[in-house]
């Protein structure tokens, strides 16, 4: 019997030794080392962002030149004024905005700029003095009897950051410096709106993180018109001759992109990077047969048929699979001698002056007739003509939209880049809160489905992007807050570009890891056969500990 019980006792702390060992170091180890890895990340920083409030600086200059203010005015006037608006968008997005404006009167050098006989040589000799700083408006007052400025022009928009403004009546002699200025600030909110941003831009671009309410569809398509905001866009020009036989084409594209496209393209190398192709596709058709107008001897397009001219085309123009950059398509179509001329018309039967139409986020197609009636016959076309068109189309496809002036106001030619700094500048603005407003939002998605999701992998090199891009989207709305445009567009160029690289990385793809149901599928067969020899051996130890502990207290008793 006493061999027995020792064989017992030995079997008892065997099985104890084992269940020990495997509580006390297999199942920690097995925890440790089938843990998920996730990298810390800047989770209150993200929530703070996910509450985002934009302030955007304008720094305002307003000189009045001689004749404008008299001598007491010039020494009551305040040298600043800032003047903020409250614009709340919704429950975790608001705008403000923030007007710092200077008052000074002109320099001498500055005087003999404004004697200029036109305002556009005005305007040049202004910039040559100085300067702007990008997002900045100067405006020069000018007084009410200025030959200066045209009669019935109360407000001139040169093609740089400066504008020409003629004084008013409040402004005469005898009257108090407040009413001066209260005047001149209603007109200088003018200049700002077509000048500077204006609040509907601002929250346009903010579609990617708020539901917009478009009142009429004329919004709603200009909305639509421009492309996405995009790190780069391939932009192509395409011939289309679908009658070779016929006609024998020349274009000079090559020179037409320099002189044309090339300047707007360079002043737009703050935004986004662009590479220029171009082809000509023989044998290819719109896809829609025209229609004979005996009104026009001519064909027409009617505008209810343009919708079913691109998807045709678009077969034969390439893939861009090569480039995830959105791609710009302008269409040069040479109508056939079956069907020329040809020409588009609107909704009222009236012909587009153009002969050309634009497609939201695709692109534009422009009809080129030619004269000839002995075939076939050569052509050289006429590039100027069609540069103007896809010069205007392009504008429209990257978002550069001037609002229209108010009465009395001229704005003068956008000079030989095709864009004004004004505009550049209105274009900046919306992009880089667009591009805060996108950042913010895939970071924040990016956060909520790690914390819903508790069993993908967070690298190390994931985290550095996510703390990265929120890094670039502090910086990008401190700098808007600070007025500093440029350093703004570039610090949410940055965030967007590290948003989305840890966003769609691929380690991060859910379907990689298995759900909690296949791991208990994959455990149980696994742990089951160690784990219940164990758990009897410690079953039956504690029954037979009860027993001895029975038997001790009837002995007792």
């Amino acid at each position: 019997m006493a061999a027995i019980e020792v064989e017992r006792h030995r079997g008892r702390l065997a099985a104890l030794a084992i269940a020990v060992v495997v509580i006390a170091v297999g199942v920690p180890l097995w925890w440790k080392t089938t843990e998920t890895y996730r990298a810390w990340l800047p989770v209150t920083q993200i929530n703070q962002l996910a509450q985002l409030q934009l302030q955007l600086s304008v720094e305002v200059e307003v000189v009045f030149s001689r004749g404008t203010l008299t001598a007491e005015h010039q020494k009551k006037v305040d040298p600043t004024h800032t003047r903020l608006e409250e614009h709340p968008v919704d429950e975790t997005t608001g705008l403000s905005y923030r007007y710092e404006t200077r008052y000074r009167t002109a320099t001498i050098m500055e005087e003999d700029a404004l004697n200029q006989p036109t305002p556009a040589e005005t305007d040049q000799s202004l910039h040559l003095l100085s300067e702007s700083p990008c997002g900045s408006v100067v405006i020069y007052v000018v007084p009410e009897s200025s030959t200066l400025l045209p009669e019935g022009v109360s407000v001139y928009v040169g093609q740089r950051r400066t504008s020409l403004l003629r004084a008013g009546r409040p402004m005469r002699l005898g009257v108090g410096l407040k009413e001066v200025l209260a005047h001149l600030e209603t007109q200088v909110q003018q200049v700002l709106k077509v000048m500077s941003f204006s609040h509907s831009d601002i929250t346009a671009a903010l579609s990617d993180r708020v539901r917009l309410d478009y009142s009429s569809r004329d919004g709603l398509v200009d909305s639509m018109r421009a492309f996405k905001s995009s790190p780069g866009y391939e932009i192509t020009f395409s011939l289309l001759n679908p009658d070779p036989k016929s006609h024998h084409l020349h274009w000079d594209i090559e020179a037409a992109v320099q002189s044309y496209i090339q300047p707007l393209l360079s002043k737009l190398a703050p935004v986004a990077d662009f590479s220029l192709d171009s082809q000509i596709l023989y044998y290819a058709v719109l896809g829609v047969n025209p229609r004979y107008d005996p009104s026009l001897n001519a064909y027409t397009l009617n505008a209810d048929s343009l919708s079913h001219v691109i998807n045709p085309v678009e077969a034969r123009l390439g893939s861009s699979a090569a480039s995830s950059n959105p791609v710009l398509n302008f269409l040069l179509y040479v109508p056939d001698a079956r069907h020329s001329p040809l020409y588009i018309t609107d909704h009222r039967k009236y012909t587009v002056v153009s002969n050309a139409f634009s497609s939201p986020r695709w692109g534009g197609i422009m009809v080129y007739n030619v004269n000839g009636t002995e075939l076939p016959v050569d052509i050289n076309i006429d590039m100027t003509r069609v540069m103007g068109v896809f010069l205007a189309q392009l504008r429209l496809m990257l978002g550069v939209q001037s609002s229209t002036p108010p009465p009395g106001f001229l704005v003068g030619p956008c000079g030989p880049a095709g864009l004004a700094d004004w505009e550049l500048d209105r274009l900046l603005w919306s992009r880089s809160v667009e591009n805060v407003a996108t950042a913010t939002t895939t970071i924040t998605s990016l956060a909520q489905l790690l914390d819903q999701i508790g069993n993908i992998v967070i690298n190390d090199n994931i985290a550095e992007q996510v703390s990265a891009a929120v890094a670039s989207l502090q910086l990008a709305v401190g700098q808007l807050e600070a007025g500093n445009l440029g350093l703004a567009l570039q610090y949410s160029k940055e965030a967007i570009l590290q948003s989305e690289r840890a966003f769609f990385d691929p380690s991060l793809l859910h379907l990689l890891y298995f759900p909690d149901d296949q791991k208990f599928a994959i455990y149980i067969p696994l742990f089951l056969p160690m784990c219940v020899p164990i758990l009897l051996s410690l079953l039956k130890m504690a029954a037979e500990a009860r027993q001895r502990r029975r038997a001790r207290q009837d002995k007792k008793e």
